[in-house]
Formats: C-alpha cells, structure tokens, sequence
C-alpha cells in the first residue's frame, strides 16, 4: 500500500535526468557546508543531545547525520525519492539513523514520539502546510521543537520561478505575480519542469500557530559572504528572497 502511495504523488527526483542534475548541486556533493542557507539553518536548531529526532524529505540524509554527531540517540529519515534514500544509505550512516521511502503526507506520525521535527526545502512540494503542522504537532513531545525550510513566498509566487532577462540574458529583475493565489504552480528547476505549491507568508505563520505552536524564529536568509564571491551568480540572490526559514516549538499542555 505505502508503494502505491509514493506513485500517487509527483516523485521528480527519481527522474534519472533531474536526478542526475540535482546530484552535481553543491548541497548534494559538499552536504550541509554546501547549502547556501546553512549558516542560519543551524542557528536555529535545538540542542539534540538525548533526542528522537525526524526529518521530513530528508533526501541524502545529511540532517540526519548532523543531528546523530551533534548528540541525538536516534533520526528517521523519510523520502518519497528511493534514488535520494539510497545515496542516503551508501553513506554509511550511523546505526541509529531509519530511512523510510513514502510521501511525508502519509507518515502515521505517532503521538509524542520525537523531541524535534526537521524539514529542508520540501514543503514547497506538498498541498497542505495546515495538515502537516496538525500531524507534526501530534508526533512532537510537548516542549519539542520543529524547524523547517522552504522556497519563499515571493521565489514561489509567479510560478516559473526564472527571472525576466534582457537581450544579453543579464537578469533584469525577478517577477511577482499572483502573490494572494494560493496552490500549485509549474516551476523551472535546473532546467526541468517541476510542480510546486505556493503559499502567502501569513499561511505559513498561521499554520503554525492553528497547530499550537509557539514561533521562536523566522528568518529570510542571505547568503554567506564568503559565496558571493565564488560562486556564479550567486550575488544576484541578494536581490529577491529565495528562502524562508521557521522554527517553533509546540506548546507545553
């Protein structure tokens, strides 16, 4: 039945073309020093000594390895993606790490299972925040924090998600479009079409606090000094937000 599931759900990263792109990425040949949102990611992130922790659309792992050295007694893993699950798997990780391949919507989430939930970059690819802030909620021990990423409103909200560009291909200025229209956009991502879901700001807050969270942190980041510099294009990310990070913790009973 999980099997079933995992087709019923768009699953672009087993496209051996995409795949083949997003594996040549920093984020995926460098892990976490590689991601350009890290450096506040991780601020952001609780103390894991004596923790369960899980990670939703965890793809090669790398938060997972992270919570395990930084003190955590045990990490589940969950992807959609068994080409992401068994990169994830081929580097070796500790004992104490479970991979499990389904959808992220169709985890049991038991009740007061975890002390802290973690999400990088995918809930831009599911229909329902609100549900998964409900379900969170529920797996996360009273006290327990959750801590995600995904593609800001204003990267998501036009859809194709390219700049507009002038005859020298020199990108001229980023479109917003459509902000208050909330739902499924078809987006652009290296190179291959990709669908995703926006929403407004105010849905991503709203949610966590319909869920009963308390928000302890937002933050649009920039990217690290020392990649403006060494990486292509990498200056034009201070034009336009492109990430949005969220951390909160459910509330005592």
């Amino acid at each position: 039945m999980k099997g079933a599931c995992c087709l019923m759900k768009e699953n672009k990263y087993d496209d051996e073309t995409f795949f083949g792109k997003y594996s040549r990425m920093a984020r995926s040949t460098e892990g976490l020093r590689g991601a350009g949102e890290w450096h506040e990611l991780r601020k952001l992130l609780p103390d894991f000594r004596g923790k369960r922790i899980l990670d939703l659309g965890c793809g090669f792992g790398w938060h997972c390895q992270y919570a395990i050295e930084h003190g955590a007694t045990s990490a589940v893993g969950i992807d959609i993606s068994q080409k992401m699950l068994d990169e994830a798997r081929r580097k070796s990780p500790p004992p104490a790490i479970r991979f499990l391949r389904m959808p992220i919507e169709d985890y049991d989430y038991p009740p007061e299972q975890f002390d802290a939930v973690l999400s990088s970059l995918a809930f831009h690819y599911i229909e329902s925040f609100d549900d998964i802030c409900r379900k969170v909620a529920r797996t996360l021990l009273p006290g327990g924090s959750f801590v995600f990423s995904a593609e800001h409103p204003v990267f998501t909200a036009e859809g194709s998600q390219q700049w507009i560009r002038g005859d020298a291909g020199e990108p001229l200025h980023w479109p917003v479009d459509n902000y208050y229209i909330e739902g499924k956009r078809s987006a652009v991502f290296l190179g291959e079409p990709v669908a995703k879901y926006h929403r407004t700001l105010t849905a991503y807050v709203n949610g966590l606090l319909a869920a009963g969270f308390e928000i302890t942190g937002l933050v649009e980041p920039q990217p690290e000094a020392a990649l403006l510099d060494t990486v292509p294009g990498m200056r034009d990310e201070l034009r336009r937000p492109m990430m949005l990070i969220l951390s909160a913790v459910r509330k005592q009973a």
